[in-house]
C-alpha cells in the first residue's frame, strides 16, 4: 500500500509541479505585486458575498497608501507588456480574479464566508506592507485560472527548487 501512495505522490509532484511553476512571475517584485492584487479582489468578493463591507473599507483604510502604490504598479507593468491596451488588460486581470474568486464559492457550495471570513481579521492584525505582502504569498490566492505576468514566468527548473506555497 505504502508503495503506491509513494507511487502517487511521485505522480502527483510531476503533474502539479509544472503548473505552479507556470504561474510564477520572472521577478520577485512582479510576483508580489500579482498577489497583493489578488489578496484585494479576494477580499473584495469576501465583502460583497459576506455582507462585509465595513471590514473591507477598515482594510482599505488601513492599507490605503500601500494597496495605492500597489495599483500603480500593476497598471505599470500593464502598460510596459500591452502598452495602448494596458488599462484594458488591467481592467480584464482584475474581473478575471474577481469571477475566479466568485466560481471558488460555488466550488466550495457557498461556504466562502466562513471558509474565508478570518481574512479579514488576520490582515488587520499584520504590522504594515511587508506583512502584507508575505501574508499574500502565503495565501496562494491567485486561482489556476487567472493568468499573470503573461510571457514573463520562470523556468520550471528555477521554481521546482522552491518550496510549495502555503495554502489557504
Amino acid at each position: 500500500m505504502f508503495r503506491h501512495l509513494s507511487i502517487f505522490a511521485a505522480m502527483a509532484a510531476i503533474f502539479v509541479t509544472p503548473a505552479w511553476a507556470e504561474r510564477q512571475c520572472a521577478a520577485p517584485a512582479d510576483q508580489a505585486v500579482f498577489e497583493v492584487q489578488a489578496l484585494r479582489s479576494h477580499l473584495m468578493v469576501l465583502a460583497t458575498a459576506c455582507n462585509e463591507t465595513a471590514r473591507y473599507n477598515a482594510f482599505i483604510g488601513k492599507y490605503q497608501r500601500d494597496l495605492a502604490a500597489n495599483d500603480q504598479s500593476v497598471t505599470i507593468w500593464f502598460k510596459k507588456r500591452y502598452g495602448a491596451r494596458g488599462q484594458q488588460e488591467h481592467d480584464r486581470f482584475v474581473t478575471d480574479l474577481a469571477n475566479a474568486v466568485s466560481t471558488g464559492d460555488t466550488v466550495l457550495g457557498g461556504d466562502l464566508c466562513p471558509h474565508d471570513g478570518a481574512m479579514f481579521t488576520e490582515v488587520m492584525a499584520l504590522r504594515g506592507a511587508a506583512d502584507l505582502t508575505a501574508y499574500s504569498a502565503a495565501k496562494d490566492l491567485i486561482p489556476p485560472s487567472v493568468e499573470i505576468c503573461p510571457g514573463q514566468q520562470v523556468a520550471s527548473s528555477k521554481v521546482a527548487a522552491k518550496s510549495t506555497p502555503a495554502k489557504r
